[in-house]
């Protein structure tokens, strides 16, 4: 199997050569940097024979052209910061409207797109990172979002409005430009963050119309929801076709997400250590202090949840940027695992095959 053909059936369920598997994690000193951040992100994918790209432009891009004042550090391990937001007073989201994504920040980060398509010649799937409007729009403001949705729904709607419009037009262009899809990162929909129902109204609603721009038009369309206590039931019935959280350390695991979906899953790495609310480490990250034999074992255990079907191999969110190269090689070899294939024959997935996303 090619890459193609490895990502497209992980997709289906269907069984694989072996299970797809991809390491990301930020370049900090050279993340804004288009040219050079896409021969980094080609040259590892090579280098590591992974079997796609995710593009890891800055995660502040999308608010910069906004007003938001960034700090940036231009050193590997030291990711551009929030130095001033845009939004100080409800009455500043007016100032919201929709923006050109050919030029600023959004243009800089379209041309990352259009330089991996370039590098790669078509051999390796590549999706953007985009972020849903809610997080687009606490990046702007901060958690002061939670305030001011109440205080004034019809603006902040209004506002929310504005950034899906821009969020749409840098998908339409990034389809242009050559991508397999998009992983779609909200970190908003968790329950301890806000409830499912002003999620319901703030997020999901602006969401869709994003998802529903590019769903039909690009293969490989992952959703990512990040932090503690997602709303996993909520997100899941997302067209996309698959779905990526932190599951070694927040409910669902890879198995009791299977009872629940017939989604590909992204997951199965323990990236960095996660911390208790005193900020004690409640477990290590695996691929920074483990060993390749225990990253290796780690792996085949997340293989087996699933029986090497719906699954690729990849952490709940970014990596350090420091993991040892030895460890990244041994999640790749670890992909190699041949889970039994009698297991594997009787494996119910715990719903319909008909609901599994057809390609």
């Amino acid at each position: 199997m090619n890459k193609f053909e490895r990502i497209r059936a992980a997709l289906n369920l269907e069984e694989t050569d072996r299970v797809p598997a991809n390491l990301w994690y930020h370049m900090s000193g050279i993340d804004h940097d288009p040219k050079a951040l896409a021969e980094a992100l080609v040259f590892n994918n090579e280098k590591y024979d992974f079997d796609f790209i995710k593009l890891m432009p800055f995660g502040l891009y999308s608010v910069q052209d906004w007003g938001v004042k960034v700090r940036y550090y231009n050193t590997a391990g030291n990711p551009p910061e929030v130095e001033d937001y845009a939004i100080h007073t409800i009455k500043d989201w007016s100032r919201i409207e929709p923006l050109p994504v050919k030029c600023g920040t959004w243009g800089e980060t379209l041309k990352l797109a259009q330089y991996v398509e370039k590098l790669a010649g078509g051999k390796t799937p590549f999706v953007q990172t985009i972020f849903s409007p809610l997080t687009t729009a606490q990046k702007l403001a901060g958690d002061r979002i939670l305030m001011d949705m109440k205080e004034d729904p019809g603006l902040f709607k209004q506002a929310l409005q504005a950034i899906t419009d821009t969020t749409i037009d840098f998908v339409k262009a990034n389809i242009e430009a050559g991508v397999s899809g998009f992983f779609f990162a909200t970190r908003c929909a968790n329950h301890g963050y806000m409830t499912e129902e002003d999620y319901k109204v703030f997020g999901e609603y602006f969401d869709l119309q994003v998802i529903n721009a590019y769903k039909d038009k690009t293969f490989f369309n992952i959703v990512h929801i990040h932090g503690e206590h997602g709303m996993f039931s909520l997100i899941e019935k997302y067209p996309v076709s698959c779905i990526n959280w932190h599951d070694r350390w927040t409910p669902p695991t890879l198995a009791e997400a299977r009872k629940l979906s017939g989604k590909c899953f992204l997951g199965g790495l323990r990236e960095v250590p996660y911390y208790s609310e005193d900020g004690e480490v409640i477990a290590p990250s695996i691929l920074n202090s483990g060993s390749a034999a225990e990253i290796e074992k780690h792996v085949n255990e997340a293989i087996e949840q699933l029986n090497g079907r719906g699954l690729i191999i990849g952490p709940g969110c970014g990596a350090d940027e420091f993991v040892p190269e030895e460890n990244i090689h041994a999640i790749r070899r670890a992909a190699d695992y041949k889970y039994s294939k009698k297991h594997a024959a009787s494996f119910e997935f715990g719903i319909s095959s008909a609901d599994a996303i057809q390609m």
